[in-house]
């Protein structure tokens, strides 16, 4: 005796929603990096490079070549305690 085919609609609509659900994600999260694969294991050295690179470029994972940084590099610092001195 076959199985009707309406009883396996559910399971479909199911495996189609987790398959749409995870490369929707999987394609937020490749744009968030800048069109880059995601980054395991950020230690402290890696933050820090990555949040000089968000002040450099305004991207997380951009990075730049330019020899002299923008004009209001010297003021975005994430120190904001301290006063700014030229």
């Amino acid at each position: 005796m076959g199985v009707p085919f309406e009883t396996l609609m559910p399971y479909a609509i199911i495996l189609g929603m987790f398959g749409f659900s995870g490369a929707a994600m999987s394609k937020i999260r490749h744009m968030q990096n800048g069109g880059k694969r995601g980054r395991h294991s950020v230690d402290r050295w890696d933050q820090q490079m990555m949040e000089r690179d968000l002040r450099l470029t305004g991207l997380l994972r951009g990075q730049t070549d330019t020899v002299k940084a923008p004009a209001g590099f010297a003021v975005s610092s994430r120190w904001k305690v301290e006063p700014y001195v030229q």
